[in-house]
């Protein structure tokens, strides 16, 4: 069964409702991605293009100039989560309190409790999945889906931003580092307000650090919900937990970075119920996601020598 509560003492009176959840992280990254729904294992992004050719203007005309259609293939992972809980595993423990009177036992108790909680973790497992999924992985959280991380790697015409330090970030050349990777962004895209250089969490601390001790009193340096413009320039750093320990950076248009599902939020839709053939409450939930960019032409990578 699901509950493990051999560590716990048997009951005293502990009535410390609603139980507090441990803080998780959410799936920041899919909140700044393009929705593709409708997928059941595979779908396209379709991308045109068009080349424009000035002429002299006269009496007579010529063609000139390509449109060309190309795709990207996204493909997503089928995700399912079961779990079942005999209710009546919490009668000797303080959990006892939550259960209703009788012996029947037919009830999740803290439900709303538990499915805030695991919504937390499925977001929470999912953003480090977005940037390091691999379906070669042995992790089981890991490889249902490509991330961006491994799709990116693969990907030919990507722009190396190891303009500088290729070693570990740290706050001496955390700085150096970003500015390289600013530097090496496409102009043809730097105008775009879309702009993002996405690095973990661990880096950004990294990086604030070495901006304040920078002190560039001519410019702000004060980061709000983990993000921060690059000092004098338009381009906002990002700081996701899906980064966090890969010593990655990447720069990208948010317009460039798709996410694929069969039915939008259906990770959020869950079941649960009682089974009377196995006296005990079960939840599922099942959904589908998987990760791809557009164009790799514009997007800028550091890598960690």
């Amino acid at each position: 069964m699901a509950y493990v509560v051999s560590s716990l003492t048997d009951y005293v009176k502990e009535n410390n409702f609603p139980l507090l959840s441990a803080s998780v992280f959410g799936a920041k990254s899919a909140g700044l991605m393009t929705v593709q729904s409708g997928i059941k294992s595979s779908s396209t992004i379709n991308i045109m293009d068009t080349a424009v050719a000035f002429q002299a203007d006269g009496c007579s005309r010529t063609a000139s100039g390509n449109t060309t259609f190309t795709q990207r293939e996204i493909t997503v992972g089928a995700i399912a989560i079961h779990q079942d809980f005999c209710p009546k595993d919490l009668n000797a423990k303080y959990t006892q309190t939550q259960l209703r009177a009788g012996s029947k036992d037919d009830a999740m108790p803290f439900e709303a409790e538990f499915t805030g909680l695991i919504s937390s973790k499925i977001a929470a497992t999912l953003e480090t999945a977005i940037w390091k999924g691999d379906t070669g992985s042995g992790d089981a959280n890991l490889n249902k889906f490509d991330g961006l991380i491994k799709l990116i790697d693969a990907a030919s015409g990507v722009v190396d931003g190891n303009t500088g330090s290729t070693t570990a970030i740290t706050a001496a050349n955390a700085v150096a580092i970003v500015d390289g990777v600013y530097a090496s962004i496409p102009v043809s895209i730097l105008a775009e307000d879309d702009v993002r250089i996405f690095m973990g969490v661990d880096a950004f601390r990294l990086y604030t650090t070495a901006l304040k001790n920078a002190n560039l009193f001519h410019y702000s340096a004060d980061a709000q919900d983990f993000e921060i413009i690059v000092p004098g320039t338009n381009v906002r750093v990002v700081a996701v937990n899906g980064l966090n320990g890969s010593n990655r950076i990447f720069a990208m248009r948010l317009s460039n970075m798709y996410l694929g599902v069969d039915l939008e939020s259906e990770e959020e839709d869950f079941d649960m119920w009682y089974s009377a053939d196995d006296r005990v409450v079960k939840f599922s939930t099942a959904f589908k996601y998987g990760v791809q960019v557009a164009f790799p032409s514009e997007i800028v990578e550091y890598t960690n020598a």
